[in-house]
């Protein structure tokens, strides 16, 4: 078994002008990107095997994060199935000086883990062995209702 919080990854990543749109802001398919990248680690932390993207499940943008600023990238996973990891994530725009925190993006990503030959194969039970963690299931829980 594997404990929500033992899942729980926060990764930085710098806006710099080639991540950006044309308004100046970091593009929507570069944070994609990164959610990505992050919410597979967590998958594949709970899984102990390689995890897959399966689905997004949702991706809100709430508001743009500026070129210069940080992407603040937090991930977990919230619930599984008998191969599916189901992910939870946010991301914050980050003032670099002041460490200053937006909330910017709400999603949910699911994945599947493979074996060696990248066929499905089943993963452990997700166990909450602490307020925080049963804090956050609740949370991602809530919105993927």
């Amino acid at each position: 078994m594997v404990a929500v919080l033992e899942t729980h990854i926060r990764n930085r990543f710098r806006v710099q002008p080639n991540h950006a749109n044309n308004l100046g802001a970091l593009h929507g398919g570069n944070l994609m990107k990164w959610l990505d990248e992050v919410a597979a680690m967590s998958a594949m932390r709970f899984a102990g095997e390689t995890c897959v993207t399966a689905r997004v499940d949702e991706l809100d943008f709430k508001r743009p994060i500026p070129v210069g600023e940080t992407a603040l990238v937090e991930s977990y996973v919230y619930d599984a199935g008998r191969t599916s990891v189901h992910v939870a994530l946010r991301a914050w725009r980050e003032a670099p000086r002041t460490g200053d925190l937006e909330e910017t993006t709400g999603s949910s990503f699911t994945f599947v883990a493979v074996d060696d030959d990248g066929t499905p194969t089943p993963v452990p039970d997700l166990t909450v062995e602490t307020e925080e963690g049963e804090r956050l299931r609740e949370r991602a829980l809530e919105i993927a209702e």
